[in-house]
């Protein structure tokens, strides 16, 4: 067969390049649409340093709302947060960031331990706390649903959802945290994103 042919062939064959696309709220200005970004926000991590915007300037990261006593979904999260973490731990393009919902109880001293216990780096996954209202807000800026309920055993009800957020600071994909399919997925998102980046 000509090499011509064999070569037609083969990129008959290949996957087009695939662009994860803009999912951030969008409003339209002048006829031209501009996608929202995650806020400017700041909190406190693990080691005691402050987290910013400024801590994920130039790469993408991924962010989650947990609380370190949560016994329903957030073991499960972890778990497949730490997935992320492992299959990622060398890429300089990609953090975490796992912000907690119960505040008066996560200190920095207990969300230290909680890191520890998963056998993360602080440079790569930041655990944060802060102001309680600050942490809810910001929580619908990524989509999740967080909610205070007494009336739950724990206290409290979120989304579980996972988010990946790009340089620009806008949406580019999520699922659910405690499916691991999705989560399997989610994870060729990423490599999507941080081929782009």
């Amino acid at each position: 067969m000509p090499l011509f042919l064999v070569i037609l062939l083969l990129s008959g064959c290949r996957q087009p390049d695939r662009s994860l696309p803009i999912l951030s709220k969008a409003h339209n200005e002048n006829g031209v649409m501009v996608y929202e970004q995650i806020p400017d926000f700041s909190f406190i991590g693990q080691d005691s340093n402050l987290v910013t915007n400024a801590t994920f300037a130039g790469k993408a990261y991924v962010a989650d709302f947990f609380f370190t006593s949560c016994p329903t979904i957030c073991p499960v999260m972890a778990r497949n947060m730490l997935t992320i973490y492992e299959r990622f731990q060398d890429s300089t393009k990609l953090l975490l960031l796992s912000h907690t919902i119960d505040p008066r109880r996560d200190s920095v001293a207990r969300l230290a331990q909680y890191a520890r216990n998963l056998g993360v780096r602080s440079d790569k996954w930041f655990f944060v706390t802060g102001n309680k209202d600050e942490l809810y807000e910001i929580a619908d800026d990524y989509f999740n649903v967080v909610i205070e309920d007494p009336t739950l055993p724990a206290g409290f009800d979120h989304s579980g959802r996972f988010v990946l957020v790009d340089p620009q600071r806008h949406i580019r994909a999520y699922c659910q945290g405690t499916d691991s399919l999705a989560v399997k997925k989610f994870i060729e998102d990423i490599e999507t994103l941080l081929d782009e980046i």
